[in-house]
């Protein structure tokens, strides 16, 4: 697999998506040297049902408002896009701005992300109920589109874009497997490569030994350096972070867990804590 044609994913109102956040996207596409198409999907609030409500306040006009503001902003942020992709020359491909019910709208995000290699998602910012929205948006994307997804923190590391120092998550899992797999072509540009093991946080079969993932990847001319950590009274995404921030890594490539119940995602806890507050970029596939 090659990442030809990734597709970044913009959040128009009411999600708050900085000016920044789309000049960072911008620069991660860039740094895949990928054809970047760009999508806003505009959210339609449901009308009122009841018409003693509807006319005693006028619920149904503030309700079309709210819609107007997000159309708009999705406009915005498409055109924020491109502009930010012309300066910094990329190739810039497709730009869609569809609209759909709130519950609808990831579903429709999903769908487009298939018809592409990649989907970058922006965290938008926001208290814990906008990041809640957002990973419920991200994870419907990893999950429904059948393939890997990239997702940048709110605010960008110091020198946003660079892909120089890549930390891999290997549990031997199937999930952390296909993320490895997908990610072969941003490993190869990679200056440098570790392939972090947790022990002690989960049961992880003694063989193969992670050695054997090393001589995989150096296979595919990708150089790797194994580090195993303890993981002691800390979670594993506590782990995680920390060995993210000990390296300043600019990636973190790791598996999404997760399965579909009455349409909710119940994730595991490292996805669940990466997602919340990423330490990087996040390069997931499930």
């Amino acid at each position: 697999m090659s990442i030809r044609d990734v597709l970044v994913i913009l959040r128009p109102y009411p999600a708050r998506i900085s000016d920044t956040a789309v000049d960072y996207a911008a620069k991660m596409a860039q740094a895949l040297d990928a054809r970047a198409s760009v999508i806003a999907c505009a959210v339609i609030p449901r009308m009122p049902q009841r018409i003693l409500g509807d006319t005693l306040i006028g619920i149904s006009g503030m309700v079309r408002e709210e819609g107007r503001k997000s159309e708009q902003d999705a406009k915005r942020l498409v055109s924020l896009f491109a502009e930010a992709a012309g300066a910094r020359g990329l190739t810039m491909g497709d730009r869609f701005c569809p609209s759909g019910l709130s519950s609808e709208v990831p579903k429709v995000l999903a769908q487009y992300a298939r018809l592409h290699d990649l989907a970058i998602l922006p965290m938008p910012e926001g208290d814990y109920v906008s990041r809640f929205d957002a990973q419920w948006y991200a994870e419907t994307v990893m999950f429904d589109s059948g393939l890997p997804a990239m997702i940048l923190p709110e605010r960008p590391a110091s020198d946003p874009g660079r892909l120089d120092t890549v930390v891999v998550a290997w549990d031997k899992s199937r999930a952390a497997a296909r993320s490895i797999a997908d990610a072969i072509p941003v490993l190869r540009n990679a200056k440098n490569v570790r392939l972090l093991t947790v022990q002690g946080e989960k049961h992880v079969v003694e063989e193969p030994s992670s050695s054997l993932m090393v001589n995989h990847l150096e296979r595919h001319d990708v150089h790797v350096a194994a580090d195993e950590v303890q993981a002691g009274d800390r979670t594993i995404g506590e782990v995680l972070k920390a060995h993210v921030h000990s390296l300043a890594a600019d990636l973190l490539i790791m598996g999404a867990y997760g399965h579909s119940r009455f349409r909710e995602f119940v994730l595991g806890g490292a996805t669940k804590s990466m997602l919340t507050h990423p330490p990087c970029p996040l390069f997931m596939s499930h």
